[in-house]
């Protein structure tokens, strides 16, 4: 009988460093959103790979940077125990942008927060956005300020060096059943998955500030008796003003938003999807904890 692997991979790094975007090509479907914009992965999202005969549950965490507001400190105190509960940890960084101060900072984490049980590689991505040269010259900086066990140069969007990275991981799995059956792709509820798409839909649309300061929550979710799902889900927006800003034009926006998000969501749960909205002004929403809990974050984090 052949021995199975399982264990878990921290994704950590600056946010838009592509995080979503790997562990996604990594688990073969969408199942966590992926935006041009910052800060768009707010919770740790559990997807689930499998290489020969290892199981690698994937931890895509909110990128580490400095806080400021609660919801900041609730996202980066999940960052730093996801990396915690893992057996390994993977660093990306942008090939472009090089040792920033959030990676500085990172690195520094990295050095107070690791233990000897776990081990920390490299993932220097984009790199078809930079020449050879400074690629060399960025691996050798980086592994000169930590001691990575491993330098995986990669494009996650492309698919560049990720096999390699997979199948390094797959080993370093340790020996355990499967915790999941062969088929699932994610540990995460399908109600969370659901308002992060719709989530999605919005910072894609909006283009101000205002997509940091709005939360989505599927209230209702009920399979009906022809097979279809009627959700209905509530869009939590700052200030009274945004809600105009959210619904458009005579309803123009929302209804796009509601449309794309509804054929993502038929896709994914593989029925009809009836999707209904609705937006709500909530101020100071983010000192409510049940918000924090809607989102997988604990509120206590920002007390600390």
């Amino acid at each position: 009988m052949t021995e199975t692997r399982c264990g878990y991979t921290a994704l950590i790094g600056e946010p838009n460093a592509g995080k979503s975007t790997l562990m996604n090509y990594f688990v073969g479907a969408k199942v966590s959103i992926v935006t041009h914009k910052v800060q768009t992965t707010r919770t740790r999202i559990r997807g689930i790979a499998l290489e020969d005969n290892a199981q690698i549950i994937f931890v895509d965490t909110p990128g580490l940077f400095k806080t400021r507001r609660n919801l900041d400190k609730a996202m980066v105190a999940a960052a730093w125990a996801a990396m915690h509960e893992s057996d390994v940890v993977v660093l990306l960084v942008e090939a472009h942008r090089g040792i920033t101060k959030g990676v500085e900072m990172i690195l520094m984490g990295l050095r107070d927060k690791v233990s000897k049980k776990q081990k920390v590689v490299l993932a220097i991505n984009k790199i078809d956005k930079v020449k050879s040269e400074k690629l060399l010259k960025l691996t050798k900086d980086l592994n000169d300020a930590f001691d990575f066990e491993e330098t995986f140069m990669i494009s996650a969007v492309k698919g560049f060096g990720t096999q390699e990275l997979r199948s390094y991981l797959a080993k370093q799995m340790p020996l355990s059943p499967w915790l999941y059956p062969e088929d699932q792709i994610a540990d995460v509820p399908m109600r969370m998955i659901a308002a992060e798409v719709t989530r999605e839909k919005l910072m894609l649309r909006l283009h101000q500030e205002i997509p940091y300061f709005l939360t989505v929550e599927t209230e209702k979710w009920e399979q009906k008796r022809d097979g279809s799902v009627r959700i209905e889900q509530i869009i939590y927006v700052g200030q009274e003003r945004h809600k105009g800003i959210v619904l458009g034009p005579k309803g123009e926006t929302i209804k796009s938003v509601s449309m794309a998000s509804r054929l993502e969501l038929k896709d994914l749960v593989g029925a009809e999807v009836h999707l209904f909205l609705q937006v709500r002004a909530r101020p100071r929403w983010e000192n409510e904890p049940e918000r924090f809990e809607a989102m997988g974050l604990n509120f206590a984090d920002t007390r600390k």
